[in-house]
């Protein structure tokens, strides 16, 4: 086990660079240089080498590493450990673009600053220009470019300024203006730990870890506003244990007992009543990077992907339209047809590339107009999600406005937000979070509902052509589900119309919308209650639906259209046909129910 002093400052840098130039090599001379190998392990490397009548390569210490750890031994081998007088280091290796992105995007490592590495030999190549442009895009200002392999240009002065002069003038069109340029050799071990006499014409005189050393460490920023994306919500109940805990990561800022909380989407507040932690002593405070999880004084009903932040601080942003900057990767190209999967902080949610406003190769930097984003390429674009997500612009809040896009179960792009548009709910999503911002809420909690019930409070949405039967089949299924003992509920559309709706009928030019809300509203109640709520609509459309589902949380809908054809463009969970008999429709109808564990078979 490597030994760290967990007194001394702490700094994460990653290693980036073109296959082959090297970087494994000068992970591998910084471990050895610095004593932070195992001990006996430099040794026993170069005598298996010698063994086996194989050269020694300090790129072969990484690779013993990494068989370590397949036999137990706790090495990360895609994080290395390493000390100066200064600090603690963790180095983390991105072997390619995706396993950059996806550790840099998702949060899983935090870096501070990065080595660039570039072969003297093979000088700046396109995948340098591009893993430039990612640390451009995730904001790493701090960057020291390593020239590797100096003994294979004989250490010439005019090799190393032809790349300086090349790399330098790239990475200033990108905002970057690297902390030095260094000759290094990490086979020989040129300027890694010592000043080399083999380059007598450097005047930076500094080695790598002299650089690293003189790196800044960022500041955690507990300064910033609370966030927290919520991981889950675990509950115990042996020996009596009846606490529910909302456990995730604290990406910034401070957290206490007695603090006020608010999740986003939803809005939903309460106060925090402890703090906990596994196998630790009770805490009043939790800082940021932290795992940690807490209970609430008035339960609340939250969901994996909202995010956490305090009452008495800036909100995050809410919307399901973003404006971004994406660096995509994919096999195939980004295109506006297709659905792809956008992961930011705990939330997952349908994306589709609504607008390419312009189109940039990271390599070369030209511009251009495009339908469609191909791989290695740069894009300013507008993304349009399935349900508004909670987030931060990157240049407010780095660590909650990143993300990652999903393509066929493979990351595939990432990008930071630049801007929060407002979408066609925005302002009945504000609406809906005051609401629930200002809700009394029970002391009956849903989940007592649900175990008391037997259910799932949910709204069955029945939808289709107007004489499609729909509300035989809403009546019969109430009917059903009440002689089964569950707390069931057909609210005809007449009821809201002539009820609720009495003083709008014939007098707004958006009558459906607010009918719509009015409905979700009423909805809501029945929900809360623990109902299950079946209700008949006309030819619902997907915009219809989008104005229920920021009332009401999209879990607890299930759309049911019925009959042929479909008549508009709505989403919907089941579509029942030739159903022959309103008995069979409602034996389908509970098949999905069940499948879906909102009642549970017999």
């Amino acid at each position: 086990m490597i030994w760290m002093n967990n007194h001394k400052e702490n700094m994460n840098i990653v290693i980036v660079g073109h296959v082959d130039h090297g970087k494994s090599t000068v992970i591998g001379r910084l471990l050895a240089d610095t004593n932070s190998l195992p001990e006996g392990k430099l040794a026993f490397i170069k005598e298996k080498c010698r063994r086996n009548a194989k050269p020694f390569e300090y790129a072969f210490l990484i690779d013993a590493l990494k068989e370590e750890q397949s036999q137990g031994i706790t090495i990360d081998s895609a994080r290395c450990f390493f000390r100066t007088k200064r600090r603690n280091y963790t180095i983390i290796d991105a072997p390619g673009h995706i396993e950059f992105l996806r550790n840099m995007v998702t949060g899983a490592a935090r870096a501070d600053a990065a080595l660039m590495v570039i072969d003297a030999a093979e000088g700046v190549r396109e995948n340098s220009k591009r893993h430039g442009y990612i640390l451009s895009l995730l904001g790493i200002k701090q960057v020291a470019v390593l020239i590797n392999k100096m003994d294979l240009v004989a250490y010439q002065e005019t090799a190393f300024n032809k790349i300086v002069k090349e790399y330098k003038e790239y990475l200033a069109k990108i905002g970057i203006e690297p902390t030095s340029f260094i000759p290094i050799s990490g086979s020989f071990g040129d300027n890694i730990a010592g000043v080399s006499e083999r380059t007598p014409w450097y005047r930076g005189d500094q080695t790598v870890l002299a650089v690293l050393d003189r790196f800044r460490a960022s500041k955690m920023p507990e300064d910033k506003p609370f966030r927290m994306p919520v991981q889950g919500i675990y509950k115990f109940t042996r020996d009596g244990d009846n606490r529910r805990i909302i456990a995730g990561t604290i990406t910034s800022g401070v957290i206490k007992v007695g603090d006020e909380v608010v999740f986003y989407p939803s809005g939903k507040k309460s106060t925090v009543a402890s703090l906990e932690a596994f196998n630790k002593a009770p805490q009043s405070t939790a800082h940021i990077g932290c795992a940690v999880g807490f209970t609430l004084t008035e339960q609340v009903y939250v969901t994996r992907g909202e995010l956490a932040a305090l009452a008495d601080q800036p909100k995050p942003k809410v919307t399901s339209r973003i404006k971004a900057n994406l660096f995509w990767l994919g096999k195939n190209a980004l295109e506006k047809k297709k659905n792809y999967l956008l992961k930011i902080g705990t939330a997952k949610v349908g994306a589709k590339l609504e607008k390419i406003n312009k189109v940039m190769d990271a390599a070369t930097l030209g511009v251009a107009q495009k339908d469609k984003i191909d791989r290695h390429e740069v894009a300013e674009c507008i993304l349009k999600l399935e349900r508004a997500v909670a987030l931060d612009l990157v240049d407010e809040m780095v660590e909650t406005g990143r993300f990652v896009l999903v393509d066929d179960y493979e990351i595939a792009g990432g990008g930071i937000i630049q801007e929060a548009l407002a979408d066609e709910q925005s302002k009945l999503r504000e609406q809906v979070i005051l609401r629930n911002y200002k809700w009394e809420k029970s002391i009956i909690t849903p989940e007592a509902r649900a175990e008391k019930y037997n259910q799932r409070a949910t709204l069955v949405l029945i939808t289709g052509r107007s004489n499609a039967g729909k509300k035989a089949i809403a009546k019969a299924l109430e009917k059903r589900l009440f002689d089964d003992g569950k707390l069931v509920y057909f609210l005809g559309i007449g009821n809201v119309l002539y009820g609720v709706d009495a003083d709008i009928k014939g007098k707004l030019p958006n009558e459906r919308e607010e009918h719509l809300r009015r409905l979700a509203e009423v909805a809501h109640i029945m929900l809360d209650a623990g109902a299950i709520l079946v209700v008949t609509a006309v030819e619902l459309s997907q915009d219809d639906l989008e104005i229920v589902k920021t009332i009401i949380s999209p879990d607890k809908i299930k759309t049911i259209w019925v009959g042929e054809p479909v008549t508009t463009d709505v989403l919907f969970d089941l579509h029942l046909t030739s159903f022959g008999s309103t008995e069979n429709a409602i034996s389908i109808i509970k098949d999905l129910l069940q499948e879906k564990s909102i009642i549970f078979k017999p």
